[in-house]
């Protein structure tokens, strides 16, 4: 008995298929969503989407945070940013993280809600670059 899986960023929906399992980058650790599965909400960090058939990764999706909804037939992931993991960018992930290192380095460390937010961000183009590198 499958799942149905939908991945959404702010453009567009990448995936909305059936899938046994997806294993989605939870703030607090990785989660399977699969069939069955109690009700939840998920905060997501930065990360990857694993979609599986069977014991078999199928798909990557990279996404830099967002949230998922998981129910015990669908999980709804609404991403900040998704893409497929072999369309990474690893030249444009590292510009990305040079300017966040940037503006971390001229961030008011006083401003503990800024620098959160800094933090998330460059945790986020982080994963995408190791996970653009492990394709």
């Amino acid at each position: 008995m499958p799942i149905q899986i939908e991945i959404i960023s702010p453009e567009k929906v990448l995936v909305s298929r059936e899938v046994d399992m997806a294993v989605l980058p939870g703030m607090e650790g990785d989660i399977a969503a699969m069939p069955e599965h109690a009700p939840m909400m998920l905060l997501l960090r930065g990360g990857v989407v694993a979609l599986y058939e069977g014991d078999k990764v199928t798909d990557r999706y990279f996404v830099g945070g967002g949230f998922a909804d998981i129910t015990p037939t669908r999980c709804t992931v609404l991403a900040d940013k998704a893409v497929p993991v072999s369309d990474i960018s690893i030249d444009t992930a590292t510009a990305q993280l040079e300017a966040l290192s940037e503006a971390w380095d001229k961030a008011d460390k006083t401003d503990t809600s800024r620098l959160v937010v800094l933090q998330d961000q460059i945790q986020a183009v982080r994963a995408e670059i190791e996970a653009g590198i492990a394709r």
